[in-house]
Order: C-alpha cells, then structure tokens, then sequence
C-alpha cells in the first residue's frame, strides 16, 4: 500500500472537523508537551492522540505507521548519538571501543529526547494528516501569519510532493530493470538515483518558476478560500 498523505488527509472521518480547533490544538500540545519535562505525560499524549488518529479519524494503522516511520529513523540515530557521545557525569555503560562510555547525564538527555519527540509526533500527525494542506494555510492566512510564510509552505509541500513521486517513478525503473537483485547492484542503483533526482529536482523547479510566469505570477501566490456553507 503506497502512503500518501494528501489522499489521507481528505479521506478522514475528521477532515471536516473545524482546522482551526485542530490547528490549535496541536500548538497547545506541542507546546505543553515541550515544556513539561515529565516521560509519563510524553506516555500519555502518544497514547491519547494515536487512539484518536486510530479510532475517531479512522486512518488505517498501517498509514499510521508509515508516517511514524521515517522521523523515528532520524530519531533513533539522534538518540543513539546522545547517549553515546554527549553528556557528563558517572560512567554506567563502557563499550570498551575508542573510550566510549554511557553516562548518567547523556543517558537522560537521550531517553527524554526520545520521549518528548514520541510525544510530539501524535500531535502533529494528527493535524497532518486530518487536515488538507490547503485548510491548513488558509487558517494561517486568517490568523494573519505573513504572506511570505506561507507561500514557501506552499512551495515546499508541493516540491516535497514532487520529490517523493520521481523518487517513486525511478525506483520502478530500477527494479523493472533488476537494478535492486544484489547488494553492489543496489548500492550503484542508490547512487545513480541520488544524483538524478538532483538534477531532475533542478529541472522541476524551473518548471514550475516557468509556469508560474506564464501565468501571470507577481510575487503572491493565491491562498484556496473554502466555500462557505449555507445556512
């Protein structure tokens, strides 16, 4: 099952909840989650805000997951750093390798770092992927969030978009080539897709300065106002 967020994010049993209610409500979670420096409270807003994702928006568990999956890669690697390589105090753990230890300062920056990003997750995934992208940056545009601010989140959730569909595209051609069947092969095929899709990056954003002019493009980029709905 491919993940994709933009379909999810209009196919929930929240997606049309009030975003501005949702909006909020990831800031005061983000927020109150970020300040207190307490794991059961990290605990527990990961556990309340994925059984609403879950249960109440109804988002199937494996596209749950998928979102979790990629900032948990990032976090697990961070963590590892911290605990390994940062922080003083006494020594717990000794690897025996080039004097790296375990102590009891980085063992703590490492596990409450790891909690309050798990902590903040469920919050943000809530509002992501309950709320289409253009509800989000109209209520932006309301809450009169400079002009500039939210043309580049524009700009930048289409380009991400674009990114992750020629990444996509090319991986298929890949494999439809057997460019995956054996690890030197894998390595050469990751490598020749790094730097294509940085040329083909390069091209797309040309492309898309190109349609902006011929458009009519002036500097502001139009915001999708929702309809109102009769009374």
């Amino acid at each position: 099952m491919k993940f994709d967020m933009d379909y999810i994010a209009h196919h929930n049993e929240l997606t049309e909840f009030n975003p501005y209610f949702k909006l909020f409500l990831t800031i005061i979670l983000l927020i109150v989650t970020l300040a207190l420096d307490n794991l059961y409270f990290d605990v527990f807003i990961f556990v309340v805000m994925s059984i609403v994702i879950l249960a109440f928006a109804k988002i199937n568990y494996r596209s749950y997951l998928k979102f979790l999956s990629i900032p948990m890669a990032f976090l697990v690697i961070t963590c590892i750093f911290l605990i390994f390589f940062f922080g003083k105090g006494e020594v717990i753990y000794e690897t025996g390798i080039f004097g790296i230890v375990v102590t009891t300062d980085s063992l703590h920056y490492g596990v409450y770092t790891f909690m309050r990003v798990m902590g903040c997750l469920p919050c943000l995934g809530f509002l992501a992927l309950t709320t289409p992208i253009a509800k989000i940056l109209n209520c932006l545009r309301t809450l009169k969030v400079p002009q500039i601010l939210v043309e580049i989140a524009l700009l930048m959730y289409n380009a991400i978009f674009i990114f992750l569909n020629e990444i996509d595209t090319m991986q298929k051609a890949q494999n439809s080539r057997l460019g995956y069947h054996s690890y030197w092969t894998s390595f050469k095929s990751l490598g020749a897709l790094a730097s294509t899709i940085f040329l083909r990056s390069l091209d797309k954003s040309e492309t898309l300065q190109h349609s902006l002019d011929s458009r009519g493009y002036t500097g502001e980029l139009p915001v999708y106002v929702p309809p109102k709905k009769e009374e």
